[in-house]
């Protein structure tokens, strides 16, 4: 019991901080409301036009802005007070989920409607996806930044598996609509809890002041640290090709397995049970290095390779577990290394490029995953991702063993639960590859 009671208080430690309780129980309710939004409107493209083009368009539509003005939006992050920032664009969103709902309401809505909403969508999630990443670490202690980090990864991946299966529900027995309102009305428990929040207890980082060039310099800067540089093309090329589920699971759900609305639910949700036990595991790690990052990312693509054979819908649920957690294993190990490395006045245009590499890479990867699952079947879309992820982990242990890279054996990993130097001094200059 005692052990217990250690493991326990170590993974949840975080939340012993009222102003992170307070944003991971708003963020809760938020995100299961998300993944109504996200699933219902994914369905009612499908319903609407039976079409892996169509999901592609709408891939394009939901995280185009992020690759089109990601950069500007963590400068925005960097120069602002990210609570007020996060207030304001909650709002925006809840809007956005009102509109949907009366859209959806009106039985048959144009589909063009329905892409002009989700592109408002995408650029509120231009805008908050850096804020909100890089204000986690301001609402905690220095030593429990990774926890807050793995805290809220399993957060976004808990609502996952409640969020699928609710809208699977509520779409089969009142309608989209509902799951549109619903979504609209969550967004009050985030702003609320924004608002509850006592700005003097957080650890903002220092507010960058206005400049010229301070895009470009957060460009050469990720490029400078091997710590930022190799996980970010990593991610690119696993943003593009391999986290394209929204485009190719329905279609796997409902051709390669002969289901629905609740296979395709289902699936997503046990996808999220395996992504919620990875991200728990993750909140205990004590270390974090380029290595890891790879393996992890191993770990993604002989899952996706698996789900790629699985014959029928048992067996494609038993590797759909394995699927999220790989998944989030990776994106958990990426982030964080992420996060810890750069320097705080860079955190946010760094987290913003990684955003514009993971989601903004999904316009490019959705309707080429979109055409190979339409045209070939949805297996070799799949199968695309896992090829792509397992040459991005080749890289990153080729990386390692090119230029010496910090590793276990060459030097300390990056701590995760000590004060970590937010600056290229984390590196040894000895071991950083020279720039080609």
């Amino acid at each position: 019991m005692t052990r217990l009671r250690l493991a326990t208080h170590d993974t949840f430690q975080s939340l012993g901080v009222r102003n992170f309780r307070l944003f991971f129980g708003g963020q809760l309710i938020s995100q299961v409301g998300n993944w109504l939004t996200l699933v219902a409107q994914t369905l009612l493209v499908l319903k609407l036009t039976n079409s892996g083009y169509a999901l592609g368009a709408l891939a394009v539509a939901q995280f185009g802005p992020v690759l089109l003005i990601g950069a500007f939006a963590g400068l925005v992050a960097d120069r602002s007070d990210k609570r007020r920032l996060l207030i304001s664009v909650q709002a925006m969103a809840m809007l956005q989920s009102f509109s949907l709902a009366a859209l959806a309401f009106m039985g048959r809505p144009p589909l063009l409607a329905i892409y002009a909403l989700a592109l408002w969508s995408g650029i509120a999630t231009a805008f908050d996806n850096p804020a909100r990443r890089s204000f986690v670490v301001e609402m905690v202690p220095q030593d429990r930044m990774n926890n807050a980090v793995s805290l809220n990864s399993a957060l976004m991946t808990g609502s996952r598996v409640v969020g699928p299966a609710l809208a699977g529900l509520l779409v089969t027995t009142v309608g989209f609509g509902w799951c549109f309102l619903l979504d609209a009305v969550s967004y009050l428990a985030v702003i609320a809890a924004l608002w509850r929040m006592n700005p003097a207890e957080l650890r903002p980082a220092p507010v960058t002041p206005k400049g010229k060039g301070q895009i470009r310099e957060g460009l050469r800067y990720a490029r400078s640290v091997p710590e930022l540089f190799v996980p970010l093309v990593m991610m690119t090329i696993i943003g593009t090709l391999a986290f394209n589920f929204q485009t190719v699971l329905p279609l796997f759900a409902t051709r390669d397995l002969h289901g629905g609305v609740v296979t395709f639910t289902w699936l997503m949700s046990v996808v999220s049970c395996g992504s919620l036990l990875g991200a728990l595991a993750s909140a205990r790690r004590k270390t974090i290095d380029i290595r890891t990052v790879s393996r992890n990312a191993v770990v993604f693509g002989l899952a996706l390779g698996l789900l790629t054979f699985a014959p029928n819908r048992p067996s494609a649920f038993a590797v759909g577990f394995l699927v999220g957690l790989g998944s989030i294993l990776f994106m958990t190990a990426a982030t964080a290394i992420t996060q810890l490395a750069a320097d705080p006045m860079m955190r946010g245009r760094v987290l913003a490029l990684q955003a514009i590499v993971f989601l903004g890479s999904t316009p490019i990867g959705g309707p080429i995953v979109g055409a190979i699952s339409e045209a070939f079947g949805a297996r070799y879309g799949i199968a695309l991702g896992a090829v792509a992820t397992l040459a991005a982990a080749g890289f990153g242990f080729f990386t390692i063993r090119r230029s010496r890279v910090v590793t276990a054996r060459d030097a300390a990993p990056i701590p995760l639960q000590a004060d970590v130097p937010g600056d290229v001094a984390l590196l040894d200059p000895l071991l950083t590859p020279k720039a080609s």
